[in-house]
């Protein structure tokens, strides 16, 4: 039986490793987000639906330094009055790093 040196699994853990590393960094398609996390059931990028399109929110708080935090904190925990009567809720299902991934990408919509 041949003997293998005991660095073989030490190289095979450190790239298992890397690997791992490497799909936790890699950015999650926004687009892909809002839809897994339900956000095209009220919005869409360019005409009202239930809320305000993402086109309006952007145009809405265009160059607000304050806008991306804000708008992260109500994808979590939901708003009232920003944009009528109708609430929208809660999200906790979206992370915080979600969470601040969407309202960037929203802000960013022309």
């Amino acid at each position: 039986m041949p003997r293998f040196s005991p660095w073989y699994g030490t190289v095979a853990v450190m790239l298992s490793f890397a690997g791992g590393c490497a799909l936790a960094a890699d950015p999650v398609d926004p687009a892909r987000l809002a839809a897994s996390r339900a956000c095209l059931s009220c919005h869409a990028p360019a005409a009202r639906i239930v809320g305000p399109s993402f086109k309006e929110i952007a145009d809405r708080y265009r160059g607000d330094a304050k806008a991306p935090a804000a708008l992260a904190r109500t994808i979590r925990q939901g708003g009232k009055g920003h944009w009528g009567q109708l609430p929208m809720p809660a999200n906790p299902r979206v992370t915080e790093a979600e969470a601040a991934q969407l309202a960037r990408w929203i802000l960013d919509r022309k």
